[in-house]
């Protein structure tokens, strides 16, 4: 039976809080403007970037991204013992760790908030289809079964499978209790969002590192306002009304900079453009011709248009950045200045008959359209015909779907903690790309339980990416945000966090 007595809440506290957590504890607020509401705060049905923002201080997953996005332990107490079959992940799970109500998590936490997650999270749905069992061994460690080998098991448990209390499991929650640094105050929609510090907090080990190791719960209070004009979080960041603001025009930049109010953050590759090709229908069915597009671009000056500033983008040929666990140049070909020449010959190769190019774009995001246009200009001296279309984003969405209606769209993407999530691996996501030696390189990648084994089986699967040519790679792109001076301790991640941040004094 789960206790809730006080003695276990103060040595929970005293167990995850250092002397220095106790000297920097405030009685300080964190006002952070976020780019809009979150529609729910039950990140298992809905794991969009805001969503996830704001609940990754409520609740914790079993294991979380360190800054080589690799999966490392968070609520479970160390990485999984796995059989020699691969078959077999048995977890083993933190001690003392209490939740927001008092109660003690243990292994039925997990088991039932698991199997709500495979029930109705895309993510979880996956991992449902090759889990043969999820059963608690005591009351401290987990196992799963599963029926074939499945390598990102511990990346997708390391997002939106959050654990809450067994009690409070429901098809639609009504309360939202989890184990992290912060509990969930109020919510008032299209107002804010207000979390308080959870003294009976128990920190994982170790030096923080991107969403891992160490976490204090300084702020006495973080409140999520959503402010889905740009400009307004600008100038509510220079004004003193917020402290934190989230994605910021890069225009803003100076004018944050020079405010003496505030600072701006750079959050280096927050994410990638691409250009994905049609692989089903139209010109781009021939590889060679897909080969074509790649050689005939220069993604340098496509990111220089669309950024302006070297300060906000990086060219590089490696689909993850430098840095990422599974950066490499395996496989990386036909990627450089742009090769006119080259790629006549490739057009000739592939029986080019003049057809334009019908090339997607969206002004609703500009720096797609900059990218269109400058990618236009290389296709035509290359020799290709392009039809630019350019429509609003949910036109692009909806008629990406159609495969007679394209050959290449543009789009971006974050980086994830797991390879094979890569939209365009899938087979199903718009272009279709279907490849005999794709599905190898995939299925090597399932079957490894080892990181050595899923580094290689990652460059395997980046080579034949390059040869099949299904996207164009143009680059990384940097994300702007502002902090306002006196707060400390603030480091940038893909969906900001503010344990270990003190407010202004």
């Amino acid at each position: 039976m789960k206790k809730s007595a006080l003695v276990l809440m103060t040595l929970a506290a005293l167990a995850g809080t250092s002397s220095l957590a106790m000297a920097q504890a405030s009685d300080g607020v964190l006002t952070v403007a976020t780019i809009g509401e979150p529609p729910t705060l039950d990140v298992m049905q809905t794991a969009t970037d805001i969503v996830l923002t704001i609940d990754q201080h409520i609740f914790e997953t079993l294991y979380t991204y360190d800054a080589e996005w690799k999966s490392v332990p968070l609520l479970a107490a160390g990485m999984p013992k796995i059989s020699e079959d691969g078959l077999t992940y048995t977890i083993p799970l933190r001690e003392g760790v209490t939740f927001h109500d008092g109660s003690t998590f243990d292994a039925k936490d997990v088991t039932a908030s698991l199997k709500r997650w495979m029930a109705v999270n895309s993510k979880g749905k996956q991992v449902a289809a090759i889990v043969e069992s999820l059963t608690e061994d005591g009351d401290h460690a987990v196992v799963f079964k599963l029926k074939s080998r499945y390598a990102p098991l511990l990346a997708t448990l390391s997002q939106a499978s959050v654990i809450l209390p067994s009690e409070k499991i429901a098809d639609t929650l009504t309360e939202f209790v989890g184990t992290g640094p912060y509990a969930l105050k109020e919510r008032k929609p299209d107002q804010y969002t207000q979390l308080v510090r959870f003294d009976g907090y128990k920190s994982p080990e170790g030096a923080p590192s991107n969403y891992a190791g160490k976490r204090e719960a300084i702020a006495k209070e973080i409140r999520f306002v959503p402010v889905p004009d740009a400009n307004t979080r600008v100038e509510g960041l220079i004004s003193g009304q917020f402290d934190y603001a989230d994605s910021l025009p890069v225009s803003a930049f100076e004018r944050v900079e020079k405010s003496g109010n505030a600072k701006p953050v750079i959050f280096r590759d927050a994410g990638w453009a691409s250009m994905n090709m049609n692989m089903k229908e139209g010109l781009l069915v021939k590889k060679e011709l897909r080969q074509a597009v790649q050689v005939a671009l220069n993604p340098n000056d496509m990111m220089m248009a669309a950024f302006s500033d070297d300060r906000f983008f990086s060219v590089d040929a490696s689909i993850f950045p430098e840095g990422s666990f599974w950066h490499t140049e395996a496989g990386v070909a036909r990627y450089g200045d742009g090769n006119p020449e080259e790629a006549a010959k490739l057009l000739k190769d592939g029986g080019y008959d003049g057809t334009p190019i019908r090339l997607l774009t969206s002004r609703q995001y500009e720096f797609h359209y900059k990218i269109g246009e400058v990618a236009k200009a290389y296709l035509e001296a290359a020799g290709f015909k392009v039809d630019l279309q350019v429509v609003d984003w949910a036109t692009l969405t909806t008629r990406r779907a159609d495969s007679k209606a394209w050959d290449i769209f543009i789009t971006h993407s974050n980086f994830p903690g797991d390879p094979t999530t890569i939209n365009t691996i899938t087979d199903t996501y718009p272009g279709w790309y279907v490849s005999d030696q794709k599905a190898k390189a995939v299925a090597t990648y399932m079957d490894a339980t080892t990181d050595d084994a899923k580094k290689a089986a990652w460059d395997g699967i980046q080579t034949v990416i390059y040869d099949d040519a299904p996207l164009y790679k143009v680059g990384n792109f940097n994300a702007v945000s502002g902090v306002a001076n006196g707060v400390s301790g603030y480091e940038p991640t893909y969906w900001p966090h503010f344990w270990n941040v003190a407010p202004k004094k």
